[in-house]
């Protein structure tokens, strides 16, 4: 997986737009970041992951999951898209898109 198609889906959602965020490519949602890629254009900054959830996936899938001591005190998991999967990473980036977009945009991506 890449960033490319990670972008692919995401901007299906309403009011999913490109950005950038430090410099790097971002995915954006009434110009809050939604998720960001990280300067070695592997890892994808996913946002709205409680701390003891990041601390679950990471011990159930290390290889794909991890994060650094730079976001230690954030809601943050960082992902290495070379391993992921979207089945894995959809849903997440989906669960924050809902707490960023509007209630209509939510309202009618469930009715459609």
């Amino acid at each position: 997986m890449t960033f490319d198609d990670v972008r692919e889906f995401a901007l299906t959602w309403a009011e999913v737009d490109d950005g950038t965020s430090y410099g790097t490519p971002a995915l954006k949602v009434r110009k809050k970041l939604l998720a960001r890629l990280r300067e070695d254009n592997d890892s994808l900054v996913l946002f709205g992951i409680p701390h003891d959830e990041r601390e679950m996936l990471i011990e159930s899938q290390p290889k794909l999951f991890y994060f650094t001591d730079h976001y230690r005190d954030y809601p943050i998991v960082l992902v290495r898209l070379s391993k992921a999967k979207r089945g894995i990473v959809e849903p997440l980036l989906r669960r924050h898109w809902r707490t960023l977009a509007s209630k209509k945009a939510v309202k009618e991506f469930d009715e459609s």
